[in-house]
C-alpha cells in the first residue's frame, strides 16, 4: 500500500510504501532515494535528538517524523513491516495518523508463525526532568495517561486523557487528532525556513490564544489526545510491553529518553 504527501519540515514531496516483512524483522525503513543504504530499524537505540519530532538513523541515512506512522503500526499490532520511503521525512498528511490507519486497513495484516512476545513490567520506574515526568507502572494492560499543561494559553490550558490501547479505541479516539503549536513559539522556525511543509491543512495553530484553523478543533481536548498519539509512537521503539504509562508535559525528547531507560528496565526484569 503506497501514498504520497509532503514532509512537515522539509516541504518535499515524498512517497511511502508499506510492505510485508518476514517474522522477527521488526519495523524497518528503507530510503529509496539513497542507493545501497542499509535499512533503518525502528528501535530506541537509533533515535537522534530533536524536540519537535522523532528521528531515527545516523547523520547520512536517517528518517524523521516517524512517530505518527509508528503509532498506527503499534495500535494495530503490526510487528514486522518494511517501509519504503523516497525522502528523509515521513509525510505529514493532515497532521494526524488517520491516513496511515487507512493504509493499514486497506493493505490488511497477516498472522505469522512465531509467537508474539509481550514483555511485562514488574516494578515501577520513572524519568523526570524539571516539570516533565514519565512513570511506568505494572499493569495487565497497555494503558496511557497524559496530563497536558499550558498555563500561558487559556485555549489549551490543562487537559488530561487516559485510555487502554486497542486498535478500535485508537481509531475512534486518537488517530484523527492533529499536531498543534502556538504560533509565537514556531514563528522563528518558520522565518528560518525550518518548517517548509506546515500549513493549516496539517496542524492546529493557536495564535493570540485562539485556534486559527477555519474548521476549529475535532475534539475539545484534541491537543492532549495528540500528545498520547505521539507517546504511543515514541514508545513503539520499545518492544511490546504491558504497563500503565503516566506522562506529564512530555515531548519527543523526554519520551525517547524515557523509552531507552524503560527498555533497559524491562530487559533487566525479564533476564
Amino acid at each position: 500500500m503506497s501514498a504520497t504527501g509532503v514532509g512537515l519540515f522539509n516541504g518535499e514531496k515524498v512517497s511511502i510504501r508499506l510492505c510485508p516483512a518476514k517474522e522477527n524483522t521488526g519495523i524497518v525503513f528503507q530510503r529509496t532515494d539513497l542507493p545501497d543504504c542499509p535499512p533503518i530499524a525502528a528501535r530506541s537505540e537509533y533515535v537522534q535528538g530533536n524536540p519537535r519530532c522523532t528521528i531515527i538513523g545516523d547523520s547520512k541515512n536517517f528518517i524523521q517524523t516517524v512517530e505518527h506512522l509508528l503509532a498506527a503500526l503499534r495500535a494495530y499490532d503490526i510487528d514486522n513491516a518494511l517501509i519504503e520511503i523516497s525522502s528523509c521525512e515521513v509525510p505529514i498528511f493532515d497532521g494526524s495518523c488517520r491516513h496511515f490507519i487507512t493504509m493499514i486497513e486497506e493493505a490488511g495484516a497477516c498472522q505469522l508463525p512465531s509467537e508474539r512476545v509481550v514483555m511485562r513490567l514488574k516494578k515501577p520506574m520513572y524519568w523526570s526532568k524539571g516539570d516533565i515526568h514519565l512513570i511506568a507502572l505494572p499493569a495487565d494492560e497497555y494503558r496511557l495517561s497524559y496530563t497536558l499543561h499550558y498555563p500561558h494559553s487559556t485555549t489549551i490550558g490543562t487537559q488530561f486523557y487516559t485510555f487502554v490501547l486497542t486498535s478500535e479505541r485508537f481509531k475512534n479516539e486518537i488517530a484523527s487528532c492533529r499536531t498543534f503549536s502556538i504560533y509565537e513559539e514556531i514563528a522563528p522556525m518558520i522565518e528560518k525556513g525550518l518548517i517548509k511543509g506546515g500549513s493549516l491543512d496539517n496542524a492546529i495553530i493557536i495564535k493570540e490564544d485562539a485556534v486559527v484553523n477555519p474548521e476549529g478543533l475535532r475534539y475539545s481536548d484534541e491537543m492532549v489526545r495528540h500528545k498520547i498519539l505521539d507517546l504511543i509512537g515514541d514508545l513503539s521503539l520499545v518492544p511490546p510491553f504491558l504497563g500503565h504509562v503516566v506522562a506529564v508535559r512530555s515531548g519527543h525528547a523526554s519520551n525517547n529518553a524515557f523509552a531507552k531507560e524503560l527498555l533497559n528496565h524491562i530487559k533487566m526484569e525479564n533476564s
